[in-house]
């Protein structure tokens, strides 16, 4: 979600341009009847004489054209008689297919305020069925499917009985999402049923495509003010070119205006620069987990219809080599019960889904990717018909892959950790420090927030976003920002240390450890097997300096979290969000945390006077006002367990032990500065330093190791992270401008 102020949909005022603005003014503003207005009359004349030149890009003739030839689709039948995998999508699909077709049409929602996007539910709904009745078409030749899809067509074009949008605008423009979404939906029908729909049809469905979808996209590249997600890294870049570029591959061959051929090289060239580069160097997503659906899911698929279209991806699945490393980040981010789903959760995902990690697999080389994506519960989907490498081998996913992995780069820096694979009670946790801008307005201020799993339950979670709708929610990463006076996006509503009762700042740059015995799932884990992860977090505090670490105990199976903080000058307060019933011991030093009849113990070992408290998720009587009409949602049996920590020098020991059946937890923890931390430093039995088995040294990165910026802003400025390496360029630029002076000056 973007802020409403930066609005898609206005005509630039460019001569080229001159001749199609008049002669779409002429049209009617829906599509009431494709044959009186797009048959003899001759109305579209003013469009044609627009007529752009076509780009050298060549695009097959034949339909369908769009992720799957006509010759792959007449052999789809013997390949599901052959697979297991397509057999059940299949039948998913057609199950899907046939709910959907017991439904009415989608409804424009009631009271919509289109500038916060109030119709992109509606369009992935639209695109949703679409999809999926075209397939059913396709397979059955039941025209059925066909006259159901013209009904919903028909409907979302404003060319039903009931209201539908602005005539004009009826997808929505201000808010691109929904024009893009609604585009990739006609472009799915345009082209896969191609053959099935009556010479009018089909231009009507071309000249929604063309004037509600692809000219707006020419607007926005035309003036990046109001297209503003033209440069910006992130899933509204991939989206918006993604429905754009479906729209355009569709009706290529057909448009008679040329805006096909004018937005094609646009879309592939801008999803090159900012789509593909959403994705950090260790393979992260620059904005959440969950946005990493909608960027993903967008990317797969302009590579896949270029593909599929041109012969090539053009380059797309080249232009940033970390696309090969985003399947790690799916993979290790999913905890044994949820994602590590830091930041906004975002919508419903509808259209969303991981099956891109079977595009990748087959086409990146990335077997593992596909057979992880093969078994999840989001499979089954038409586009994973063709997606889906059948020669995967059939071995489990998981085999020889570390339990335990470090995503180094600064601005997404995390680390993942856990004790199988395949034990879906076993033991996850996960924490976060990387930098707090470049999230295009989707982060929260939790460098130090962490997550864990165990027993099949979470025991510490993150609480997602709060009312996208709010006030100033989407307003900037600024320290000053409204978006952080909301609970769930400041500080407190971290499971991370609040000092002095104030946010992180947010210009702060993280130094991060990470060590691992390098383990990988085996019938049995040995005592010695541990990883840990430390990040010094000083910079986003006003403290002279706080660090936290996380490390995993006696086998993996207990959780240390350390907090020092040296020279507070305030006093700090230790805070994890629950969903369990805590009851705090008598000396309030252990905290018995309750959920489904399971049990997780948290003991404080460090200092000792130190003690437990809990309290609600809300926000503190110290925290300034919310905006002006803005409400914290919320937290339903949410329970924030909290330490409160004095000023001065503090080091901050917290054990979870989960209650598993049949073990006994070591009763002393030892106590170990985090400077001196290794894969050996916690043995009970063994105290001696011992040589790391992670390359002998710990890995560490620091705000000059990395060398991509910081991504772009909601304005599209750059939000570039002062790191060493940025600030060397700047002083190099100075000095050669001043040679350059002094040689002016002489000559």
């Amino acid at each position: 979600m973007q802020p409403s102020a930066r609005r898609c949909g206005v005509w630039p005022a460019t001569c080229s341009l001159v001749l199609l603005i008049f002669g779409s003014l002429l049209l009617p503003s829906s599509l009431v009847n494709a044959e009186s207005i797009w048959g003899e009359s001759g109305i579209h004349d003013q469009l044609l004489r627009h007529n752009l030149p076509r780009q050298a890009l060549s695009v097959v003739e034949e339909h369908p054209r769009l992720f799957a030839s006509g010759a792959q689709w007449d052999g789809l039948e013997a390949q599901i008689s052959n697979n297991k995998y397509l057999q059940k999508w299949n039948k998913t699909i057609f199950d899907q297919a046939n709910d959907f077709y017991a439904e009415s049409v989608i409804p424009y929602p009631d009271d919509c305020d289109v500038s916060v996007g109030c119709t992109l539910e509606v369009a992935r709904y639209v695109q949703l069925r679409v999809k999926h009745w075209a397939y059913a078409y396709i397979l059955t030749n039941d025209t059925k499917w066909v006259d159901r899809t013209w009904e919903e067509l028909q409907h979302a074009a404003g060319n039903g009985t009931e209201y539908f949008g602005v005539p004009g605008d009826n997808w929505n423009s201000r808010h691109f999402l929904d024009t893009a979404e609604f585009t990739a939906a006609f472009a799915y029908a345009y082209d896969w049923l191609y053959d099935a729909w009556t010479p009018s049809q089909r231009d009507a469905i071309m000249w929604s495509i063309i004037e509600l979808g692809l000219q707006k996209g020419i607007d926005c590249f035309a003036n990046q003010g109001t297209g503003w997600w033209t440069v910006v890294r992130g899933n509204w870049n991939c989206v918006s070119n993604a429905g754009l570029m479906l729209g355009a591959l569709a009706i290529y061959n057909e448009d008679p205006t040329g805006t096909a051929a004018q937005i094609l090289p646009d879309t592939i060239a801008n999803s090159q620069e900012y789509c593909a580069h959403a994705i950090s160097s260790d393979g992260t997503w620059l904005e959440t987990p969950d946005y990493w659906y909608f960027g993903i899911q967008s990317f797969a698929q302009i590579a896949a219809a270029l593909i599929s279209a041109t012969g090539s991806d053009q380059q797309t699945l080249s232009a940033n080599p970390a696309v090969n490393l985003t399947g790690l980040f799916r993979i290790y981010s999913q905890g044994m019960v949820d994602k590590f789903n830091y930041g906004d959760c975002g919508p419903d995902k509808i259209t969303a889904t991981a099956n891109p990690l079977m595009f990748y697999g087959k086409h990146l080389g990335k077997p593992r990717w596909t057979q992880f994506q093969r078994e999840q519960d989001d499979a089954a989907d038409p586009l994973s018909m063709f997606w889906y490498d059948t020669t995967t081998p059939s071995g489990q996913w998981s085999d020889g892959l570390e339990l335990d992995h470090y995503f180094s780069y600064v601005n997404t820096s995390w680390a993942s950790m856990r004790s199988s694979w395949t034990d879906d009670n076993g033991l996850y946790v996960a924490m976060k420090a990387s930098t707090l801008m470049g999230h295009q307005t989707h982060g929260d201020l939790d460098a130090g927030d962490f997550v864990l799993d165990a027993m099949g339950e979470r025991w510490a979670g993150d609480l997602c976003q709060n009312d996208y709708n709010g006030p100033g929610y989407f307003e900037s990463e600024n320290q000053d920002s409204r978006r952080w006076l909301y609970y769930r996006c400041g500080t407190e509503g971290q499971n991370t240390l609040l000092y002095n009762g104030t946010n992180q700042l947010v210009n702060g740059i993280p130094v991060t450890t990470f060590n691992s015995t390098d383990s990988v799932e085996s019938s049995s884990t040995q005592n010695s097997s541990t990883a840990f992860y430390i990040a010094d977090l000083t910079s986003f505090y006003e403290a002279t300096s706080i660090k936290r670490g996380i490390r995993l105990l006696d086998g993996r199976k207990r959780v240390l979290i350390q907090d020092e903080i040296v020279n507070g000058g305030a006093s700090s307060q230790w805070r994890v969000h629950t969903n369990a019933t805590v009851v705090l011991s008598d000396d309030s030093k252990q905290a018995t945390l309750t959920l489904n009849d399971k049990t997780v113990v948290a003991q404080i070992t460090s200092p000792g006077d130190l003690v437990f408290t809990t309290l609600q998720a809300v926000r503190l009587p110290s925290d300034p006002p919310l905006p002006v009409n803005g409400t914290d949602l919320p937290n339903t049996g949410v329970t924030v367990l909290a330490i409160d920590v004095a000023q001065g020098d503090q080091t901050v020991s917290v054990v979870f032990t989960p209650q598993w059946p049949n073990y006994t937890a070591t009763n002393t923890t030892k106590q170990v500065p985090l400077s001196a931390w290794n894969l050996t430093s916690h043995d009970i039995l063994n105290t001696h330093n011992a040589t790391n088995t992670h390359n002998g040294t710990d890995t560490t990165t620091t705000n000059g190791t990395d060398t991509q910026n910081g991504t772009s802003t909601h304005n599209g400025t750059d939000g570039k992270v002062g790191n060493s390496a940025t600030r060397w360029e700047s002083h190099m630029g100075l000095y050669v401008l001043s040679v350059f002076i002094a040689l002016g000056v002489y000559l």
